[in-house]
């Protein structure tokens, strides 16, 4: 077996999915895939290594690694290590649908190491093609061709997203005779159609339930996050009016008796539970209700075909079902296709197994997307729709993947508000269609809007007695370059519509502190561009932003308001969006950018329960340190999977940017493509910083 090492760095799942279904594939085009995690260094040894290698790795946050990266990416950035120490490594393309050509590419390599010896790598060109057919990778190096395979908003990879577009230019791919396909039952072509399906994935985990025998399990939950807090919610405040379109909260958390600190434009993680009625319906319908308190147990199958298979580290041993599904597991994930396949396997009924079948398979992408992609269907919804499915348990430990922690960006300055943290957010609600129309709310942002119920202003309790202050668990996350620029006098440029104007809350706040205690000192301008929908509905903070634009603290504020129209005939329409603001301004905007050396912020919070942030790490929408990681790499290959983000917020993101490369491409009187070199030096100055969750 010819051996090449397969490393992945993940933070929601998408990456491991794929580097394991390389490895899946690897044994029957006669290779091995030695598969390991990027952070077990005591595994692999890439100063010594001599088989190809094959990196995926997906981003997070402002495109920043996975944390299981992290350390990663700070070892190979050490400025002392020698500039050709990974040079003799080899192997660059993006897989699906070119996991075909990662055969070809190897047996190349191999074929080569016989004859004249290879000095390159293998690179797969990092636009897609409309056709689903395999691309053969073609040898380059690695400093001419970086290979980046691009997923949209869900995480469909280019592939799917390809085949979809050209299956819908006809509408018979959705429906026939007015006879629409639903979650439970195809239409024609795909029902007469013959199906590609993957195989299914071995099973792995051997599971064992004990009784607790009157064992008390605690509560609190098991993360990697490190460390965790357990604080009170000293505050609860609802911002919006009652007929505003989106609730939003904020929420002030008492700090004082723990060594949490932080400073204006960090974000913080907040740890939550799914759903206990979710819970309780996913543990009826398996069939586990009387055995919720029962210990978990888990081992490798002896007999199991998977290759490296390992236990996994978000499932603790020894604790409860109830806890698993409560804290451990993301019963809300949408199920990929290669758990689709698996259920299909433990479904009785023949039109339920085919159903299955066609939505994992080739044909049945469409299907998919829209049915249970975009419908958001959970595990919980699949086994309500497909009663005859009755998966082990083990099945759905091996696919479920981590509940994550949710970021929140710091909405107060702790010198403004010595022990306490700030942090506001919209109440997630959306619609679920797949068997039944259903109400749902985010997973944390409707778990803390019903914890702080009790003590919300202006709706506490009317008999006067105060309610006793919850608690929640929190951690902190990794130091960001969001923050006010070092240099006070530096002129500051922020754009936040919505929630998207927590962090700024804090600058403003931290700045009139600074200003107290520095009344001869030189402080740059403050521009800040907020948005919402109505003025008296949903405009966050306006009280306060009103102070700070009377003390000075905040030089411009300008609000769009994308509901509104203008008071009389006479009078000119405001702005809608904070883009439309910004241009308004723009020869201002572009002066304090260029001529005055400031800085611009663009904070855009997501809409959305269970998407998390998107950004490019090339181009205009994301200069970060894993760009930088991948040029430090040489000829290393590396998968970038792009995480996603609400349609609000990209969109958003990407109108600022285009209007800034318009104001900026005028004021200098060149093209577009210098504005946007202009722009992408902001980036690497840390001078344009974008937050968007």
């Amino acid at each position: 077996m010819r051996r090449f090492l397969l490393l992945y760095a993940t933070q929601q799942g998408q990456a491991k999915a794929i580097a394991e279904e390389i490895c899946e594939k690897a044994d029957a085009h006669g290779f091995s895939a030695d598969l390991h995690c990027i952070s077990e260094s005591d595994k692999y040894d890439l100063r010594t290594e001599a088989a190809p290698l094959v990196v995926v790795v997906s981003t997070t946050g402002n495109g920043d690694p996975p944390d299981t990266a992290r350390k990663f990416v700070k070892a190979i950035q050490d400025k002392t290590l020698p500039g050709d120490l990974l040079a003799h490594l080899r192997l660059e393309l993006v897989v699906e649908p070119w996991i075909n050509g990662l055969w070809a590419a190897l047996e190349k390599h191999f074929a080569s190491r016989r004859g004249n010896e290879m000095n390159g790598a293998v690179a797969m060109a990092s636009n897609p093609s409309l056709s689903s057919e395999p691309v053969t990778p073609e040898v380059s190096h690695i400093d001419s061709q970086v290979g980046l395979l691009r997923l949209d908003d869900s995480g469909r990879r280019d592939s799917e997203v390809s085949e979809q577009n050209v299956v819908n230019r006809g509408p018979s791919s959705v429906w026939i005779a007015g006879f629409e396909s639903s979650l439970t039952q195809s239409a024609p072509p795909l029902s007469q159609a013959s199906l590609n399906i993957p195989a299914s994935p071995p099973e792995y985990l051997q599971v064992d339930l004990q009784e607790a025998l009157g064992q008390e399990e605690s509560h609190a939950p098991v993360t990697s996050v490190d460390p965790v807090f357990h604080v009170p919610v000293s505050k609860a405040v609802q911002l919006t009016t009652n007929d505003a379109v989106k609730t939003t909260l904020l929420i002030e958390l008492d700090i004082s008796q723990t060594d949490f600190s932080y400073q204006p434009g960090d974000a913080f993680s907040v740890i939550c539970p799914n759903s206990d009625s979710e819970v309780e319906r996913l543990l009826q319908r398996l069939q586990l209700a009387d055995r919720r308190e029962h210990r978990v147990f888990l081992k490798i199958k002896a007999d199991t075909k998977k290759k490296g298979a390992a236990l996994p580290q978000h499932v603790p041993e020894g604790r409860s079902l109830q806890f698993l599904f409560t804290w451990c597991l993301e019963i809300r994930a949408v199920p990929k296709k290669a758990f689709l396949r698996a259920l299909a396997e433990h479904s009785s009924d023949g039109a339920e197994r085919r159903r299955l079948q066609e939505l994992c398979s080739r044909q049945g992408t469409a299907d998919y997307n829209r049915l249970v992609r975009d419908a958001r269907a959970c595990l919980l919804d699949l086994l309500l729709a497909f009663p005859s499915c009755q998966p082990p348990l083990g099945l759905l430990l091996e696919h479920l993947p981590k509940l994550q922690p949710r970021p929140y960006s710091c909405a107060s300055s702790s010198l403004f508000h010595p022990g306490k943290l700030h942090f506001i957010f919209n109440i997630v609600e959306f619609s679920s269609h797949t068997t039944a129309k259903v109400l749902r709310r985010g997973v944390c942002t409707g778990w803390l809007a019903t914890l702080v119920e009790p003590i919300l202003q202006p709706n506490a309790r009317a008999d006067g007695e105060k309610a006793p202050a919850p608690k929640i668990y929190i951690a902190p996350r990794t130091a960001n370059s969001f923050h006010l620029p070092g240099e006070p006098s530096a002129p500051v440029i922020m754009v936040g519509p919505g929630t998207g104007i927590a962090p700024f809350i804090g600058f403003l706040q931290h700045r009139e502190k600074l200003q107290e205690h520095h009344p001869a000192g030189h402080f740059g301008a403050t521009w800040l561009f907020f948005g919402c929908r109505h003025k008296d509905r949903d405009y966050l903070f306006r009280d306060e932003l009103r102070h700070f634009l009377k003390c000075g603290i905040l030089t411009h504020l300008k609000v769009s308001c994308s509901r509104e129209a203008p008071a009389g005939e006479e009078e000119e329409a405001p702005a809608k969006y904070v883009q439309d603001s910004i241009q308004r301004h723009g020869q201002q905007v572009a002066r304090a950018l260029l001529q005055e050396r400031g800085y611009v912020y663009v904070c855009g919070k997501r809409n959305t329960g269970v998407t998390s942030a998107r950004k490019n790490c090339f181009g205009q929408k994301g200069q970060s340190c894993w760009a930088l990681f991948v040029y430090t790499l040489a000829s290393l290959f590396t998968l970038f999977v792009e995480d996603s983000v609400s349609r609000d917020a990209k969109n958003m993101a990407k109108d600022v940017n285009d209007t800034l490369v318009d104001i900026i491409s005028k004021e200098v009187g060149g093209g577009k493509l210098e504005a946007m070199k202009m722009l992408a030096t902001l980036k690497e100055e840390k001078r344009y910083l974008q937050d968007i969750w």
